[in-house]
């Protein structure tokens, strides 16, 4: 069995809720020639509103096609935990999350879309994305979507 030298998977969880991107993890992608398009998907992403400090609920989706390193998930989920209890507006964190996976992964594409639970019935939806320039078109394309 290959060594990942993944710390979090398999371990007791410490759940650490002050923003924090050391706590994600990556390991070699098996198929770096392949272009798989994974799709991450996070039902209970919660932030605070900076100004009121209520808590801000979202659905986040990640899409990415690999380049060398993938993301472990464990690591994503304490990381991404671990903006509870931080003040930022919706944009921020989904600005925060795809820069904070492309430093770790350098991939060749990735996005990030952040559905937030309407609150005074207005959904805010922010929308990111990253590629390297053979994946220019496709970046283009979806941002057009959004």
């Amino acid at each position: 069995m290959p060594n990942y030298n993944l710390h979090h998977l398999g371990q007791k969880t410490p759940y650490i809720d002050k923003y924090d991107p050391t706590l994600l993890e990556a390991f070699a992608n098996p198929h770096p020639n392949l272009d798989i398009f994974t799709r991450l998907v996070s039902a209970e992403f919660t932030s605070l509103c900076p100004i009121t400090a209520q808590p801000d609920f979202a659905t986040i989706y990640i899409n990415y096609i690999a380049g060398a390193k993938m993301v472990e998930s464990k690591s994503l989920k304490l990381y991404l935990f671990s903006f509870r209890n931080e003040g930022m507006f919706g944009e921020d964190c989904v600005g925060k999350i795809l820069n904070d996976l492309v430093a770790l992964l350098e991939p060749k594409y990735l996005e990030v879309l952040a559905k937030f639970t309407k609150r005074g019935s207005l959904a805010i939806e922010p929308f990111t994305n990253y590629a390297i320039p053979d994946y220019g078109d496709l970046k283009r394309q979806r941002l057009m979507k959004y």
